[in-house]
């Protein structure tokens, strides 16, 4: 029963009373009055309450509280628990305290106080929140803002988040990342010591501006009311968990997103395509899609009237028989195409008087009035814009232009200037806010109600997935189908690195799918060299970015952005087939995110919230909880160090074992078998489903160029002592059934028990349409030794001397060198439960390498290079350093060399320092040529100059 309290002085805060104490209740309302102020409280979880505050008159208790379209989930249950003891209200999980006075609240967990924050200009337009920092060390999220200075790293203590532009999110521009986005996702994470933490939603559509630099932190918008939520759990998992459950966790992408979509502004015809599309094969790169910018569409005419921008339909001159071409593309290439569209409409179009007649665009200040015609900053011609705040609007416009395209075969759509870039301030839309119809009440959700129209239309028409690339957004974004990118970057390393800084904070703001123009929009800023920055963007995209999509201003037909033309063509090759290597691993992730909120690509503070060193680090990332990986983006980069958390992790381009205390391990060569790499290591006990990938394939579905199939679920285990296990997720990758349960899961484990490693594949659970009822089981074992045996189910598997001999066979297993032992089996029904038992402890191949006669200058070595992996692959830079033990004769024992393979080599002069790829002096004459035997010691092979 509650029982309404008459505030006997105005200045007197008293609350609106419930029962003391309530068990398995419904969602809790408390209010509070000071003077004309009000304070609602409203628990809807034991974790999560969210507040009302205003000058003004109050909502009461009786009805839920507002919430904008950011916020997904309104059926929260009510906390399992509430007590009441005047103003301190209690959960199970959270402690709220309300000052009499002044309508401050100070949150706990519910023992440790997590902060206080008090009304600051509670009664002016521009009113906010002090909020205590207290213990709080570290803050993240926040939305999109990109810094100068070109540090990948940073959090959001002792920094300003400021808007973008006068009304919220904008591109903004800076020398030293060009025009990038501002987007503000309005949440934070705010973490301390010993796992104190909170997550706060400030849930307001106009302008903010957070400043954290000093204690209390302070947070300013506009608005009649101030309304946030606050989450508490043990951990940045659980908050983060709890804010995607309450504005809506991203649904599984296509599978084709994975995979690499070429782009540029823009494609002329479908000839150029063709053209990129060609090198692309033959240079056998696999790729999945092209982005169409303006072109495809007829493109612009500035400053008037009659462009084309808003019609939406194909230049049938430049692209003829679209809807054939585009099934040959899927048919024939394994391709799809994204079109580029914009919510302008230009002044004269057919297109414009439809919809200003239906009232479906933005109108010039009043609700009678004619639509607004916008003439300022005019490259895309002149006239209406699209109000998405209308869900009619967006309906229709699905079904006239979006609709035919799905239906001709496009997959995927790009949201472009959705900030929105260009407005008219004094504009009237239908709105978002109750009663509210300016320009300001609407800015920042613009692109995330054209998203929800995309969303809505696909949910309305068939299973198709939605699949977005948007510029702009805001909370919520992620459960529309969208990925978002850094706008029109310019091409400098200070960009790159900053991109890192900001997809740590986005993966933070929910936003799993974060991306940049690969190589960089603006290519006029470039100031250093542009095959090694678009080497190394490529290498960061291919780990950190879905999709993978080189972009640039190409409109002179004089720029390149496909990796067989531009950088360092054998490294983009090598880490574009990595990465498609590890879609089933990207993709099982992505139906983690779908289903429990987990990040894709989260900081590493993420999961080692108390690890000081990785607090505020951007330059190395977690791809889901088993890889971290780091940034390169610098001139001349050859090594770099990389931190690791303590534990044991694997090398995972060389496989060697590294056990760190929470570390710097220092000068990791970048340049491994002749191709540039970004540092990457897998922690014990990871298990990577992957997919098999060479010059055949095309796409990340696995089509092939020979029309062969290669289906096999192949594992790549890193063994121990802690039993671990990681869930296969697969489904048809196209369509929305998995969300009615058309998916198939695969658990895979493993455990090292002395020196036996067993792998389990148990038995699939689950189908799909077009799921093989049968396939070959592959087992990457990433080990220090070789293996004696290695049984399936019991029986024995045969041994194999080499490669070839292996991949001839149906089943079986062989050591491979390099800490690798591969086994696998024959093709087996996907119900059938496997175990892989390898018997280890045997010898791996070594050998004694001496090189006669090294005689060299300070800061010159002697190396071994040859053709094996161990010997860096004929790569100078990857050459292994020897010791002077009885100088000028040097000698070094490698090992992990590949059993029963002949191996040629060379000695070879180089300089010490950053890893050079050129040698300063060659042994002369032949190759040395070592065979290594089964196992154990090959002996010494000798070289001389």
């Amino acid at each position: 029963m509650r029982i309404r309290t008459i505030a006997l002085l105005a200045a007197l805060s008293l609350p609106l009373l419930v029962a003391p104490f309530a068990t398995g209740t419904a969602i809790q309302r408390v209010q509070f009055t000071n003077g004309s102020a009000y304070l609602v409280v409203e628990f809807l979880d034991d974790d999560l309450v969210h507040f009302e505050l205003a000058d003004g008159t109050s909502p009461g208790t009786d009805a839920p509280l507002f919430s904008t379209p950011q916020v997904a989930k309104t059926d929260y249950p009510g906390p399992s628990s509430f007590h009441q003891t005047g103003s301190l209200l209690t959960t199970a999980a959270m402690q709220v305290e309300v000052t009499p006075g002044t309508l401050c609240v100070k949150v706990s967990d519910p023992v440790r106080p997590l902060y206080e924050a008090c009304p600051r200009n509670l009664a002016q337009p521009w009113k906010g929140l002090t909020i205590t920092k207290g213990a709080i060390e570290n803050a993240y999220g926040l939305g999109e803002q990109f810094f100068t200075g070109g540090n990948a790293d940073g959090d959001w203590v002792g920094r300003t988040r400021s808007p973008g532009g006068p009304y919220g999110n904008a591109m903004t521009f800076d020398g030293d990342n060009g025009p990038v986005g501002n987007a503000q996702i309005p949440v934070l994470f705010a973490v301390g010591p010993a796992n104190l933490n909170y997550g706060l939603l400030l849930d307001q559509v106009y302008k903010q501006e957070w400043n954290l630099t000093g204690d209390p932190w302070t947070v300013e918008t506009w608005g009649d009311q101030l309304r946030w939520y606050t989450m508490t759990g043990p951990d940045l998992p659980d908050l983060r968990q709890d804010y995607m459950e309450l504005t809506g966790r991203p649904p599984v992408p296509p599978k084709k997103a994975f995979g690499m979509w070429m782009s540029e502004f823009g494609y002329d015809g479908w000839k150029e395509i063709d053209d990129r599309l060609s090198g692309l094969r033959a240079a056998k790169f696999p790729v999945d899609g092209f982005v169409l910018d303006l072109p495809w569409f007829g493109g612009v005419t500035a400053h008037s009237d009659n462009t084309r921008m808003g019609t939406l339909a194909w230049d049938t001159t430049a692209f003829p028989d679209p809807a054939g071409t585009i099934a040959a593309y899927q048919a024939e290439q394994g391709v799809g195409l994204m079109t580029i569209e914009e919510s302008y409409v230009g002044g004269n179009l057919p297109e414009h008087a439809d919809l200003a007649a239906r009232g479906y665009l933005v109108r010039a200040g009043c609700a009678a009035c004619a639509p607004t015609h916008l003439t300022t900053n005019d490259w895309w011609g002149r006239g209406g814009m699209i109000d998405w705040t209308q869900n009619a609007a967006g309906d229709y416009w699905h079904t006239l232009k979006r609709q035919p395209l799905i239906d001709a075969g496009v997959l995927g759509h790009w949201l472009d200037l959705g900030e929105p870039e260009m407005y008219d301030p004094g504009d009237w839309t239908s709105g978002i806010l109750p009663g509210k119809h300016a320009h300001a009440d609407y800015h920042n959700l613009y692109n995330l109600k054209w998203a929800e129209s995309v969303a809505r239309g696909y949910a309305g028409s068939g299973t198709k997935r939605p699949f977005m690339l948007a510029r702009s957004g805001a909370a919520g974004m992620q459960r529309h189908g969208v990925a978002m990118w850094s706008a029109d970057i310019g091409s400098k390393l200070t960009a790159l690195a900053q991109q890192q800084n900001a997809q740590l904070h986005m993966s933070m703001s929910g936003i799993d799918y974060y991306g940049s123009d690969i190589g960089g929009f603006r290519r006029e800023m470039l100031n250093s060299d542009l095959d090694e920055l678009y080497t190394q963007w490529f290498a960061d995209g291919a780990w950190f970015e879905v999709p993978v999509r080189p972009h640039t201003e190409n409109l002179c037909n004089c720029l390149q952005t496909a990796p067989d033309k531009i950088g360092h063509s054998a490294s983009n090759l090598a880490n574009l087939r990595q990465r498609y290597e590890l879609t089933p691993y990207y993709y099982s992730l992505a139906h983690r995110a779908h289903r429990f909120g987990e990040p894709v690509v989260p900081p590493p503070a993420y999961y080692y919230q108390n690890d000081p060193n990785l607090r505020e680090a951007g330059h190395e990332k977690l791809i889901g909880r088993d890889l971290l990986v780091g940034v390169i983006a610098g001139a001349g980069e050859r090594e770099r160090d990389i931190y690791l958390p303590a534990g044991t992790w694997y090398d995972y381009a060389t496989g060697d074992r590294l056990t760190s205390t929470g570390q710097w391990f220092t000068d990791r060569p970048l340049w491994v078998d002749g191709v540039f790499r970004l540092p990457a290591f897998a922690r014990a006990g990871a298990i990577l489903p992957k997919m098999h990938v060479d010059g055949r394939t095309m796409n990340v579905l696995g089509r092939r160029t020979d029309a062969t199939t290669r289906n096999e679920l192949i594992a790549r285990v890193y063994p121990d002592p802690a039993a671990t296990s990681f869930t296969l997720y697969e489904d048809d990758g196209a369509s929305t059934a998995y969300q009615g349960g058309a998916v198939r899961t695969t658990r895979l484990g493993q455990q090292l028990v002395g020196s036996t490693a067993t792998v389990t594949i148990a038995a699939a659970d689950g189908t799909y349409a077009g799921a093989p009822a049968g396939r070959q089981n592959v087992v990457e074992l990433v080990t220090g030794t070789q293996a004696s045996a290695v049984t399936l189910n019991g029986a024995p598997l045969t041994r194999h001397a080499t490669k070839a001999a292996f991949d001839a066979a149906d089943s079986g297993f062989y050591n491979a060198g390099g800490n690798l032992v591969v086994a696998k089996s024959a093709e087996t029904p996907v119900t059938t439960a496997k175990t892989f038992a390898f018997t280890l402890g045997q010898p791996p191949v070594s050998a004694t390498f001496t090189c006669h006669d090294g005689t060299t200058t300070p800061g010159q070595s002697v190396y071994a290079v040859g053709g094996a992996p161990q010997l860096g692959a004929w790569s100078v830079a990857s050459a292994v350093k020897l010791s002077p033990t009885a100088y000028p004769t040097w000698t070094g024992t490698i090992t992990q060399l590949p059993p029963g393979t002949t191996i040629e080599w060379k000695c070879v002069k180089r300089q010490e320092a950053h890893h050079p790829d050129k040698a300063d002096q060659w042994q002369p004459g032949g190759n040395t040529v070592l065979t290594t035997p089964a196992s154990g010691d090959a002996g010494t092979t000798t070289g001389t100059f």
